[in-house]
C-alpha cells in the first residue's frame, strides 16, 4: 500500500495503475475510520480493480462554531485499517496541498438542493464539500467513486456536480452500515458518553415507526413526525430536523403519493453530539 501526500505523487500512483489497465475506485474520507467506511471500501472493490482512499479533514465544510478542532484524527490507526482492507493508495494531503497559500478568488454556489436538511442547518457546509470533492476528483480522476447513503443529501449534490462539471466517473451509493442496535455508524459516535450511546438508537427506531405508519396509509406525515420529535425530546434529544423529503430536490413533502419513493431524514443533538440518519422508503 502506498501512502502519498502530494498531488504529484498521487497522480503518478493513479497513472501507474491505469497504465496497467486497472479500473480505479475512489473513497474520500475524513479519517477516524469505522465499520461504515470499511463497507464503502468493500463495495468499491466490487466495482474496480484497485481502491484509492483519501484521508483529509476538510476545514471548508466546518462552520466557525463547529467541531473542526476536535474532530477525531486517528491517522495511524486509519492506515492500519486501509492496509488490512487491501487499499492500493492512500492520499493524506495537508491544507496547504489542498488549498494552497494566499487569497482564493473562486468559490462554488449551490441552488435549491442544499436549502433543507443539513444544508439548511449548516450554512456553507455543502459548498465546502463540493469544493473539496471537486478538487479530489480532478486530482485522482477515478473511474468510480463511492459515498454512503447516511449522507444522502451529499450524494445527491455530488451527483449533480458530476453531471454539471462533466466529471468522467460514475458514482455508487453504499447502504447505511449500522451497529447491532440500529445506530448508524459515524465518526462522531465517539463523542457519545456511555449513557448517550444507549439512547442514540432511538432516533432510528422513531423513524422506522413513522415509515411503518406512513406505509399503512398515513399520507400526511406532519403530525406523525411532530409526535416522533416530542418523544425524542422527552428522552433528552434536541431536534434539529425530522421530515419526509423528495428524493430528487431534497425538499420537504407534505402530501405523499402511493407508489412514490421518499426519504425520511433527521438530525438530532444528544449531548454535544450531532447525529444524522435516514431511511429510503416507498409509500
Amino acid at each position: 500500500m502506498k501512502v502519498v501526500e502530494t498531488i504529484k505523487d498521487i497522480r503518478e500512483a493513479i497513472k501507474g495503475l491505469q497504465l496497467e489497465g486497472k479500473k480505479v475506485a475512489f473513497v474520500p474520507t475524513m479519517g477516524a475510520l469505522h465499520g461504515g467506511h470499511l463497507s464503502l471500501f468493500r463495495l468499491a472493490k466490487k466495482h474496480a480493480d484497485e481502491v484509492v482512499v483519501s484521508i483529509y479533514v476538510n476545514p471548508e465544510q466546518f462552520g466557525p462554531t463547529e467541531d473542526f478542532g476536535s474532530y477525531p484524527r486517528t491517522l495511524e490507526r486509519d492506515l492500519e485499517f486501509c492496509e488490512q482492507e487491501g487499499i492500493s493508495v492512500v492520499f493524506t494531503p495537508s491544507d496547504e496541498i489542498m488549498y494552497g497559500i494566499g487569497k482564493k478568488f473562486m468559490s462554488i454556489e449551490i441552488e435549491e438542493l442544499n436549502a433543507y436538511l443539513d444544508g439548511g442547518s449548516r450554512p456553507g457546509y455543502f459548498q465546502g464539500i463540493v469544493l473539496v470533492v471537486n478538487k479530489l476528483f480532478n486530482i485522482v480522476q477515478p473511474n468510480v467513486a463511492v459515498f454512503g447513503q447516511k449522507d444522502y443529501q451529499q450524494f445527491q449534490i455530488i451527483n449533480q456536480m458530476v453531471k454539471e462539471f462533466n466529471h468522467d466517473l460514475s458514482l455508487v451509493m453504499a447502504p447505511i452500515e449500522r451497529a447491532d442496535d440500529g445506530l448508524a455508524l459515524s465518526s462522531r459516535n465517539a463523542y457519545l458518553s456511555n449513557e448517550e450511546r444507549k439512547k442514540a438508537p432511538l432516533m432510528y427506531q422513531k423513524m422506522k415507526q413513522a415509515v411503518n405508519k406512513i406505509q399503512n396509509g398515513l399520507l400526511v406525515p406532519k403530525f406523525l413526525l411532530e409526535e416522533q420529535q416530542q418523544e425524542l425530546e422527552a428522552k433528552g434529544f434536541k431536534n434539529d430536523y425530522l421530515n419526509v423529503f423528495s428524493m430528487d430536490r431534497m425538499a420537504p413533502v407534505s402530501q405523499l403519493k402511493k407508489g412514490e419513493t421518499y426519504l425520511i431524514a433527521g438530525a438530532v443533538y444528544l449531548g454535544k453530539t450531532r447525529l444524522i440518519d435516514n431511511i429510503i422508503f416507498e409509500c
